[in-house]
């Protein structure tokens, strides 16, 4: 059944007031409307108790239950091994890993920028990415990618299978959208059930606590996918409608926006779960993960891209496979919604609009462009960009628009 889900323009304008509070992860959403509500009489707020993996125990599987915390943290682990690990011979590559280490998010994914990492150093980014492979060998598992199918190669390159099936299951990795094309393959029964073993997120037993808390439950009862949204877990809030002056009144209807935009928060998810088991379908079943992009989401629902990736941001899906950031089915296409074109036409428009007497500078254009698309582009990105479509440097723009120039 084909899900068709329609959202109007005004919902996404209404949330941009509340986009904190759509980002934020679900332990975090009290104090995202604590914060709103300091200066508004009119709210009181009620935090309830969380759902967490052990109050769970009717709602999922016993292969929940079973995963638990480890004793030792995951950063922890991850520098004794770099400092104790043959694969990191020198103090220079050694202190490469740790700083690879320190741009590893909790999930086990690597989020930072190889080109920085390698100017700090004072070696080439080659140097830093042949290092940062090398995490392939470390554990947990997959720990040092950069996004699920990455996590699938550092995998599937450490294990001890004949090359005619090394070769298929890096092929399919590398097709993970058009698994069907593989199907008569005489070996597919063995990649598929390679694959099926390989984990989707690395870090997934360090991650598992009480402290954790899903947003998104999805239960396989007998084959039946039911899904549930946290929301039973969400703040309360109380509004006393006693508004006599002008002042009252506006507090009041920000009061009531604020409801409105936590229900809003509570739909919008809703929607994405049901976008992401639709399309995960056979993950959920117990096959492979498929990437999805953050775009198709976007206009499936009639939003921005920009706001499924802050409704993704912080989040966490339960499932019988584990818990799992929302992310992670979008981590091989989690900025494919933005195209260099896109930063381009960006750029030109402020540009175009910024005071003449104070142009904007490529740190600056860097932070608004960041915060618009919710991606992590570092200054030389935007200079490169910039250049390429024959801009000059803020300073030279001040020079120039003096004499009258336009950009």
């Amino acid at each position: 059944m084909k899900l068709k889900t329609k959202v109007t323009n005004k919902l996404s304008t209404k949330l941009i007031s509340f986009l904190p509070i759509l980002k934020a992860g679900l332990d975090e959403l009290y104090d995202s409307i604590k914060e709103v509500s300091i200066e508004n009489p009119f709210i009181e707020i009620k935090n309830k108790k969380f759902v967490t993996l052990s109050n769970l125990k009717n709602a999922i599987t016993d292969k929940i239950e079973a995963l638990s915390t480890s004793k030792t943290g995951f950063y922890e682990e991850l520098i004794n091994q770099i400092e104790n690990s043959h694969y990191f011979p020198t103090e220079k590559s050694r202190l490469i890993a740790l700083l690879i280490a320190e741009d590893i998010t909790p999930d086990g994914f690597f989020d930072g920028n190889e080109e920085e990492i390698a100017l700090s150093v004072g070696v080439d980014t080659e140097k830093v990415k042949r290092i940062r492979e090398r995490f392939k060998y470390l554990n947990p598992p997959g720990v040092g990618a950069k996004d699920i199918k990455e996590s699938f190669l550092f995998q599937l390159d450490v294990l001890d299978i004949d090359d005619e099936l090394y070769d298929l299951v890096k092929e399919m990795i590398n097709n993970l959208d058009n698994l069907d094309r593989f199907y008569k393959h005489k070996r597919f029964n063995e990649a598929i059930k390679i694959m099926k073993n390989f984990r989707i997120t690395p870090a997934i037993e360090y991650s598992i606590s009480e402290e954790l808390i899903p947003e998104i439950i999805v239960i396989n009862d007998n084959g039946n996918l039911e899904i549930r949204l946290n929301e039973e877990y969400y703040p309360e809030i109380y509004i006393n409608e006693a508004a006599d002056d002008k002042y009252s009144k506006e507090k009041l209807k920000e009061a009531r926006n604020l409801v409105d935009a936590l229900e809003m928060r509570k739909s919008t998810l809703k929607k994405i779960a049901l976008m992401i088991v639709e399309l995960q379908y056979d993950f959920f079943k117990g096959g492979v993960i498929k990437p999805m992009k953050i775009q198709d989401i976007a206009d499936e629902l009639e939003f921005a891209p920009s706001t499924i990736s802050r409704a993704i941001a912080n989040k966490y899906l339960l499932c019988d496979r584990g818990i799992i950031p929302l992310k992670s089915f979008f981590s091989t296409a989690i900025n494919e919604d933005v195209s260099a074109n896109q930063i381009k036409e960006e750029i030109k428009a402020l540009v175009k609009n910024e005071d003449k007497n104070r142009p904007l500078s490529d740190e600056k254009l860097c932070e608004i462009i960041n915060e618009k698309f919710n991606i992590k582009l570092v200054r030389r990105t935007i200079t490169k960009y910039r250049e390429s479509i024959n801009i000059p440097s803020s300073r030279e723009r001040k020079k120039l628009y003096k004499t009258g120039v336009s950009f």
